[in-house]
């Protein structure tokens, strides 16, 4: 079953039984994965609905940092809500670990030697890591390998 197929489904369970939340959440989803479709005349694969699904997530964590900064806990539960029900689609996050030695080993493959190498060993990673790690980690960890 495709991710989209799954998600599908998510959204029938959640009108059956009365899961306005969440139900609203499945069809902000699935209203972005077909603005997608209609966009680019595409039929987007789970690899980009993931990559769909990492933008709402990033989206609803900038939400909760302003509407926290402004005092508005109603709507922080309300993104808090959204986020949690979001990051159940998204394929199992690796440990550090994992990462540290997956980064090691492609540098050592590509033979990177300094930051200016960086983006060649950043763009080998992202296919890697494709909703499985936070880029930005990633990215932290890639430079300070690099600076040894």
């Amino acid at each position: 079953m495709s991710l989209k197929d799954q998600i599908t489904e998510d959204m029938k369970s959640a009108m059956r039984a009365k899961e306005t939340e969440r139900l609203g959440t499945i069809r902000l989803l699935l209203a972005a994965i077909k603005q997608r479709e209609v966009d680019e005349r595409i039929v987007v694969d789970d690899v980009g609905i993931v990559a769909i699904i990492e933008k709402l997530i990033k989206q609803r964590k900038d939400s909760i940092t302003q509407f926290d900064k402004a005092g508005r806990m109603d709507l922080v539960n309300q993104e808090t809500n959204e986020l949690n029900i979001l990051q159940a689609y998204m394929p199992a996050q690796l440990s550090a670990e994992e990462i540290t030695g997956i980064v090691s080993k492609t540098i050592a493959d590509l033979g990177a030697s300094g930051p200016q190498d960086m983006g060649k060993v950043i763009g080998a990673l992202k296919a890697q890591f494709a909703g499985k790690a936070d880029m930005g980690m990633v990215s932290g960890m890639v430079k300070a390998a690099l600076a040894k």
